[in-house]
């Protein structure tokens, strides 16, 4: 059952704070395990999708799965009245110097952009991988379907196009086929570089990285759990920015770790049934994916994946070995559970694209007080505000206060010792931005 539209009064100003968003629902529902399925099987079938495999040919390798990624991207442009920007990207990486890149090739992303109503510079992105492998990454002959790694991933990006250019968002809205993953996060690097160098204002990078199996190698099965991985802080940070974060604190709450715990509470609220486990890490142990290069430049990004692995059928040449089936096929993919992460990504890009901006400058104060105090700078958009804290030892914002369309406030009765603190924006739908940490201290 829906829960509909709150009204909020505040002194003598109505806003409206939406608990619950039908439409987000609406997206819910319209996410299709078929086409995905099809997806899925169209790209297993090419073969192999090596980054160095075959670019002539219509029917094998990773030049003709580029090829149809666009036309799919194209032919969902159509049916929304061309909404999209279909391009690819490149960048021609040699093999000189590179133990990993046996011939000098063009790593070329497929890029749709939505853009947004009232702020196009403002993005979301949701990525997958186009290239597949077997045991030897630079074998580009052999077999390596990619079915699940990472087939899965790209099929939720194509999907979460189809839903979600039905509907007009305020922020834009990037789904994105990258290339050149297994070799060293080529593509990623290639594609933040580019967005920097346009000046793109990104608010996250949705890294979808093996969404299909729910079977794990130590014999786990589960159908809801998955994995949220994200850095603590940008690599990017100052010195002050260090300094300060030694004394007032914030060593777990960098933009993508708000990020990360944006997609936990909007999956909590709208998908209950599943389990998002947030992973205090970059990436897996000592092993990497395509967010990488763009918190390498400063942008948020985390990785969503499957919370239980498969190892036999990862990065394997296709064949049974002491009655162990080796190899990424598509028979080991769930394609229901791909289709709930790939909702999981779509209702999250939904949410952040209808809402306002984040607010840039938060401070904090109440030093020796039984208060904390907060003063932020306004943002377009927003119809008021909330104050989130938590325990310092709580990974997710537990409590929140509503406070209106005003840029300072005191909540009386709370220890700025015992909690760390941050604000979002809300927008006159009810969604809100990522929340920020505090960035300044008054006294």
């Amino acid at each position: 059952m829906y829960r509909f539209f709150i009204l909020l009064l505040f002194g003598t100003s109505l806003s409206i704070q939406a608990q619950t968003n039908p439409k987000i629902y609406e997206i819910i529902d319209a996410v299709s395990a078929e086409r995905i399925e099809t997806d899925i099987t169209i790209l297993a079938g090419f073969g192999t999708r090596n980054t160095f495999s075959d670019t002539i040919s219509d029917t094998r390798g990773i030049g003709a799965a580029r090829r149809w990624i666009k036309s799919e991207f194209e032919n969902i442009s159509k049916d929304c009245g061309n909404c999209l920007d279909v391009f690819y990207q490149k960048d021609f990486v040699k093999a000189e110097g590179n133990r990993r890149v046996p011939k000098d090739t063009w790593i070329v992303n497929v890029a749709a952009v939505q853009k947004g109503t009232k702020y196009p510079n403002r993005y979301i992105i949701m990525s997958g991988d186009i290239d597949s492998r077997n045991s030897d990454g630079s074998d580009f002959t052999k077999d390596a379907p990619g079915a699940n790694d990472n087939a899965s991933g790209m099929a939720g990006a194509i999907e979460a196009a189809r839903v979600l250019s039905k509907y007009q968002f305020e922020s834009s809205i990037v789904y994105l086929g990258l290339s050149g993953e297994e070799q060293g996060l080529f593509g990623g690097a290639g594609f933040a570089a580019y967005a920097k160098e346009k000046g793109w204002d990104i608010i996250g990078v949705l890294n979808n990285d093996m969404i299909g199996n729910i079977k794990g190698v130590d014999g786990v099965i589960s159908n809801v759990d998955f994995r949220i991985f994200s850095e603590p802080v940008p690599p990017t940070e100052t010195e002050r920015q260090r300094r300060a974060r030694r004394f007032y604190g914030g060593e777990v709450d960098g933009i993508s770790r708000q990020l990360a715990r944006y997609v936990y509470k909007t999956t909590k609220t709208y998908m209950p049934e599943m389990n998002p486990m947030m992973i205090y890490r970059l990436d897996r142990f000592g092993r990497g994916g395509h967010h990488r290069p763009f918190n390498d430049l400063g942008y948020a990004g985390v990785r969503i994946m499957e919370a239980h692995e498969n190892y036999t059928q990862q990065h394997q040449d296709i064949r049974t070995e002491n009655g162990i089936e080796y190899g990424d096929k598509l028979k080991f993919v769930n394609f229901e559970y791909v289709k709930k992460l790939t909702a999981v990504n779509a209702i999250t890009m939904a949410s952040l694209a209808w809402a306002p901006p984040a607010p840039e400058e938060v401070s904090i104060g109440g030093i020796v007080e039984p208060s904390a105090k907060f003063k932020w700078k306004k943002v377009d958009g927003a119809v008021g505000y909330k104050i989130y804290w938590r325990d310092t030892t709580s990974p997710t914002w537990d409590y929140s206060r509503y406070v209106g369309d005003i840029n300072e406030f005191t909540l009386n009765g709370i220890v700025i010792d015992n909690y760390f603190f941050g604000i979002s924006a809300v927008g006159a739908n009810g969604h809100e931005s990522v929340v920020v940490f505090p960035n300044s201290i008054f006294r």
